[in-house]
């Protein structure tokens, strides 16, 4: 959908009921393109036990407050 700024004052609710459908509205100041207005994504409610890095390190060689020190420590001892 194209609007311009007249239309962003005047025709809000087609605005917005366009961003309902999940329709992109392009903002047009004296017919040139200042910006698009996109809509949210909705968040996929997913378990973190399904997320593909889950269970990389099935034999963790190092404990987690051992790990967490190795990523805290200076790149460099001085």
């Amino acid at each position: 959908m194209k609007a311009s700024i007249v239309d962003l004052r005047y025709k809000t609710n087609d605005i917005l009921k366009a961003l309902d459908r999940n329709e992109s509205v392009t903002v047009l100041y004296h017919g040139k393109v200042k910006g698009i207005i996109k809509p949210i994504r909705k968040r996929s409610k997913s378990k973190v036990k399904e997320h593909p890095f889950f269970g990389m390190y099935k034999k963790p060689e190092k404990t987690v407050l051992e790990e967490l020190e190795r990523l805290r420590k200076p790149r460099h001892d001085l």
